[in-house]
């Protein structure tokens, strides 16, 4: 796969599916904004591991609709263009429902809807007004296979994978004329560092041998199904959902 060139816009890029993604773009040429919630200097310091050149870290808090305008803004002033763009960054809140404070739940809803989803579907708004102006581009959005399976002890994340979901779908049919393609990842278990308390704990093996390969997936692995979708040739994919759990949960 070569992206030569191609500008790629990867949110959440400093740990995790996202900095796997970024490492996988850069290898294979393209120029990737880092987006940092914050630390501007963990996008720097990653900026300079990455192969090739043109790499630059942006920050933004996306649960504020003004801070997405700037960072799309940003990018697109700063390199031309904006070939891909990489919904990654989210959250995931384990809140159980036993003894759970109404307060505590409306919050989580709140705090989740707004990073998982909102944020999102302002960066697909505004990133395919670039790519409408160029004559195309592509948009793929991390989901989870919680969008399909159900997360009892999180159930807002789970609600906002699926709603996520249906957003790439909808907007896969509203934005093929302009020749974009949208679609989206679902992984299940990923080795990072938002799971990792979990994956190393008691639950641990459980987990792992919920899959048939005895383990979770890596982020390395969702990083190169991100790329197979962005990818020249791909277009006849768009409003895809790409299962990436090893089987884990099979859906029909």
């Amino acid at each position: 796969m070569d992206f030569k060139d191609r500008v790629v816009l990867i949110t959440g890029a400093s740990r995790g599916i996202g900095r796997a993604t970024a490492q996988a773009f850069a290898a294979a040429g393209a120029r990737v904004a880092l987006h940092v919630r914050k630390d501007v200097k963990v996008g720097e310091e990653l900026a300079k591991t990455l192969p090739g050149s043109g790499h630059l870290p942006f920050a933004a808090e996306l649960t504020d609709p003004e801070a997405c305008e700037k960072l799309v803004d940003a990018v697109a002033k700063h390199y031309g263009r904006l070939d891909v763009l990489v919904n990654n960054a989210g959250i995931y809140e384990v809140r159980r429902l036993k003894d759970l404070p109404y307060g505590e739940w409306q919050a989580t809803w709140q705090r989740t809807l707004a990073s998982n989803l909102i944020a999102p579907a302002n960066l697909c708004f505004l990133a395919a007004r670039v790519m409408r102006r160029q004559g195309g581009g592509k948009i793929i959005n991390v989901s989870s296979r919680g969008a399909f399976r159900g997360e009892p002890d999180a159930p807002a994340y789970g609600a906002s994978k699926a709603g996520l979901n249906q957003l790439s779908q909808s907007l896969a049919q509203a934005l093929a004329p302009d020749n974009i393609f949208v679609g989206a990842v679902a992984p299940g278990f990923v080795y990072t560092d938002m799971a990792v308390e979990i994956l190393d704990g008691p639950a641990g093996e459980a987990i792992k041998k919920q899959s048939p390969l005895n383990r979770v997936t890596t982020p390395e692995e969702v990083a190169q199904a991100v790329l197979r979708l962005a990818a020249d040739g791909m277009m006849a994919a768009t409003g895809c959902i790409l299962d990436i759990n090893g089987a884990s949960y099979l859906r029909s």
